[in-house]
């Protein structure tokens, strides 16, 4: 298929069950897209020899010093964002070692950038921007999987030796081509009609969930399936801590609240110093030599 063929994509087809979309009542329509959008786990599960090892070589380049990048155009830009921006808060990590790269810049997040997707250019120039290298995953997102930016992107992140990944929602996609890994989850022809917000969005938060929360969990960031290096900003996230030293630890509420005001709120931290009777600078000294994983700390001698 050629970067002008649209005419042909799963994404753009009109499926003729819903040809009469328009004079559906509100429960009918309720219905309809709630059917069409629980079809969509099947095809993420169907992409999961795609999927599985573009996060294993993710995963294995990030614990060298990589970065997680994701590039997209309107709604997958924008989901790549969504997902970039919950890392810190959820993982602690710093906000240049996973972020998106938007077509159209910063504003486009909000406010559409007419032509910018089309832009082959400025995808490129973007990665050389991001100053993209070796070490680095970058996730290129498409449901179409022909959108110019994100393709001139990818091929530009692969000459500079990045690992690159191509995620759409079509088959045997030039996104899939540009790309070492290639991701098709086929979702089909949307409810509305090219509205590839819809189930092709919904694939695309799903995956992008697997590939931020697949690589910090294999890097350490969680203690079983507790998300250890939170940070306790609000109320609520200081409550999640609370509740997670104390079942890490096996203490009361008090104790644990007052290791964590100790250990400005470090739930690893403060854990190992309940866990093992040692105080701040001492377990401080043991996540920092367990390369900050919380098990192998709390069980080496």
């Amino acid at each position: 298929m050629t970067m002008e063929d649209l005419g042909g994509l799963a994404t753009e087809a009109s499926d003729p069950r819903y040809a009469e979309l328009d004079l559906m009542s509100v429960a009918q329509l309720a219905q309809t897209m709630n059917d069409a959008d629980a079809t969509v786990p099947g095809a993420v599960q169907r992409a999961l020899p795609q999927i599985v090892p573009a996060i294993e070589a993710t995963s294995e380049r990030m614990a060298r010093g990589g970065r997680l990048v994701y590039v997209g155009a309107g709604t997958p830009g924008r989901i790549g964002v969504v997902d970039a921006s919950e890392c810190p808060p959820t993982f602690s990590t710093p906000p240049e070692l996973v972020f998106a790269i938007m077509a159209g810049g910063p504003g486009a997040i909000v406010n559409p950038v007419e032509g910018a997707e089309d832009d082959a250019d400025a995808g490129a120039n973007a990665i050389d921007e991001a100053g993209i290298g070796p070490l680095d995953t970058v996730i290129g997102i498409a449901s179409s999987g022909r959108t110019p930016y994100v393709v001139a992107a990818i091929r530009r992140a692969r000459e500079r030796g990045a690992l690159t990944v191509g995620l759409s929602c079509n088959t045997a996609t030039v996104l899939s081509a540009a790309a070492e890994h290639g991701i098709e989850v086929e979702v089909g022809p949307e409810v509305l009609s090219g509205s590839t917000r819809l189930k092709s969005g919904t694939a695309q938060k799903l995956v992008l969930n697997m590939f931020s929360t697949i690589v910090m969990v294999r890097g350490g960031k969680a203690y079983g399936n507790l998300m250890v290096d939170l940070k306790a900003t609000n109320h609520k996230l200081r409550e999640r801590a609370t509740r997670m030293v104390q079942s890490i630890a096996a203490v009361d509420r008090e104790a644990a609240i007052g290791a964590l005001e100790t250990a400005g709120y470090d739930v690893k931290i403060a854990s190992i110093m309940l866990r093992r009777g040692e105080d701040l600078a001492a377990a401080t000294a043991r996540i920092t030599a367990a390369d900050g994983r919380l098990r192998t700390a709390l069980e080496e001698n």
